[in-house]
């Protein structure tokens, strides 16, 4: 019997499961972060800076008959005054629209006003998994338990799941506990899929995270990366990337004294760049100011926001 027949015969093993499940949550509790950890490797940014994640990353994780397609979203967005806090609203509405399970994240011990607008968005006929993250932060876990029963009582959640997010153990306890509730159903990736995002829109997204990280607060998080050239000569990458801001000062900020912070910020990503793509990168930054593109529903989308 040849390989081809074998493989097109029916499984005696289990039957496959697979399924959608959105991971929510107010600004900065750490949904990236649990997305990295339960793929098992980065395709989300992070920072501490609130409002990191700014489009619908879809993470693949297939372990034995099951496979589980992660949809990490912004953190919604109280204050809608700008075009693009509305677009990232759009974009949290959109992810809960067709998932199968959501975990909604909060951290362990706290709910405030901002996790309370979320629960509200939640659809009421899907199950939720209550993510406590950050659980290492809590002293005395049995100060969790007064705070559970009052968590229960906003809703009757699916279950409870007190984790850290940085800590790949809890990954996978959670993702055991997710296992029964998706649906019997053929995969929707090849079993080595990590996400469906491009290796270009990955390389904006590190960009933008190292921009972040080295700016601090210093720099509004209403500045984007824009991908303008993408070149792959064998094992070679050239890539030209511009980050577009809104004012000069904030340009001069990026740039640094004698464009020490730019190299740097170039030198990191494309470091990290190189690591994703297993390749030599060849990376050049520019910094543009473009007045006002956060509030302009046209300029999002010529930068990619859906």
């Amino acid at each position: 019997m040849t390989e081809e027949n074998r493989t097109s015969e029916p499984s005696e093993g289990p039957a496959q499961r697979c399924g959608l499940i959105a991971i929510v949550g107010r600004p900065n509790v750490g949904k990236s972060t649990l997305l990295n950890a339960l793929v098992g490797q980065k395709v989300s940014i992070t920072s501490r800076k609130a409002q990191t994640t700014r489009h619908r990353i879809t993470g693949v994780r297939t372990v034995e008959e099951a496979q589980f397609v992660f949809v990490d979203t912004p953190g919604f967005q109280t204050k809608h005054g700008t075009a693009l806090n509305r677009n990232l609203n759009r974009t949290v509405h959109g992810a809960l629209g067709d998932v199968d399970v959501v975990l909604f994240v909060v951290e362990a011990g706290k709910f405030g006003l901002d996790d309370a607008k979320v629960l509200d968005l939640l659809p009421k006929d899907k199950p939720v998994v209550l993510v406590a993250n950050k659980l290492d932060t809590v002293h005395r876990r049995a100060e969790l338990m007064p705070w559970l029963k009052s968590m229960q009582e906003r809703r009757n959640f699916e279950e409870f799941v007190p984790l850290s997010a940085t800590k790949d153990a809890d990954a996978l306890r959670l993702m055991q506990i997710l296992k029964p509730h998706l649906p019997q159903q053929d995969w929707y990736y090849d079993s080595e899929a990590l996400t469906d995002r491009s290796e270009r829109f990955l390389a904006s997204e590190l960009i933008r995270e190292k921009l972040f990280r080295l700016t601090g607060d210093e720099l509004p998080y209403s500045a984007t990366v824009v991908i303008d050239r993408w070149e792959e000569e064998g094992q070679l990458r050239r890539i030209s990337a511009t980050i577009v801001v809104e004012r000069d000062a904030q340009k001069g900020m990026i740039i640094g004294h004698a464009g020490e912070r730019l190299k740097r910020i170039g030198s990191e990503a494309r470091q990290e760049l190189e690591r994703l793509t297993e390749s030599r990168v060849f990376l050049e930054l520019w910094v543009k100011v473009r007045s006002g593109w956060a509030d302009s529903e046209e300029h999002l989308r010529s930068y990619g926001y859906e």
